[in-house]
C-alpha cells in the first residue's frame, strides 16, 4: 500500500479530488497517512479531517526563519513516512535537503501545460492570467515530478484544455480543475502505486 503525504496551502480541491478516487477505488494500492498545510486554518484541513486523515500545520510563521522552517516541515513528513509527496496547490519553496532526501517521491500538479507559463511567479491565478493575456486557445495542467528547479523535473501527465472566448481567469482556472487536475492527479497517483510509470 503507497502511503500518500499531500501538502496543501488552501482549499484543499485537488486534495479532495484525491480522496475521492481513494475512497471510490479509482487510486488503488494506496493511502493518504497525513495533510500538511503551510497555512492554518485552511479548508483543506477539514477535507482531511472529514476524511478522517491526520491534519497538521506547519506555517513559517511560527518559526524564527525559513531554516527552521525547513526542518519542521521536514520532521512532518519524515512523521508520515510517505512512499509519495503530492504537492496539491502548496505555495511553498520545497527545501533542497527534502528534495534530496525524497528524489523521485514527489509530484506536483501545475496548471498549464508546461513548458508555458510556469517557473518562479507562475502560480495560481497568475498562470491564467498570463495564458489569457497572451492569447493561446489551449491550456490544461501538468503532473510532473519535483526537482530542484520550478516546475523543470520529468513530466509525467498532461492534458489540454481549451480557452473560451471571453474567458476570466478565474473561468479558465476553474475548466482546468475541473477537466485536467482533478482527472490527472489521481491517475498519477494510481500509476505510481501500481508500478505503471
Amino acid at each position: 500500500m503507497l502511503r500518500v503525504l499531500v501538502c496543501v496551502s488552501g482549499g484543499g480541491t485537488n486534495l479532495q479530488a484525491i480522496l475521492d478516487r481513494v475512497a471510490d477505488g479509482t487510486i488503488r494500492n494506496a493511502e493518504v497517512v497525513r495533510v500538511i498545510s503551510n497555512n492554518p486554518g485552511v479548508y483543506a484541513l477539514e477535507r482531511a479531517k472529514n476524511a478522517g486523515v491526520e491534519g497538521v500545520c506547519v506555517s513559517p510563521k511560527e518559526y524564527a526563519d525559513r531554516d527552521a522552517f525547513n526542518e519542521a516541515l521536514l520532521d512532518a513528513v519524515d512523521a508520515a513516512q510517505p512512499d509519495l509527496i503530492v504537492l496539491a496547490g502548496f505555495l511553498v519553496v520545497i527545501p533542497p535537503k527534502m528534495i534530496q532526501k525524497y528524489a523521485g517521491k514527489i509530484i506536483n500538479i501545475h496548471p498549464s501545460l508546461i513548458p508555458s507559463f510556469c517557473g518562479t511567479g507562475y502560480y495560481g491565478l497568475k498562470v491564467h492570467e498570463a495564458a489569457l493575456a497572451r492569447g493561446v486557445k489551449v491550456s490544461g495542467a501538468t503532473v510532473h515530478y519535483v526537482d530542484e528547479g520550478t516546475d523543470t523535473g520529468p513530466i509525467i501527465l498532461q492534458k489540454a484544455v481549451e480557452v473560451k472566448a471571453g474567458d476570466t481567469p478565474k473561468d479558465l482556472q476553474q475548466r482546468i480543475m475541473e477537466e485536467a487536475e482533478w482527472v490527472l492527479l489521481p491517475k498519477a497517483i494510481d500509476m505510481i502505486a501500481n508500478n505503471e510509470i
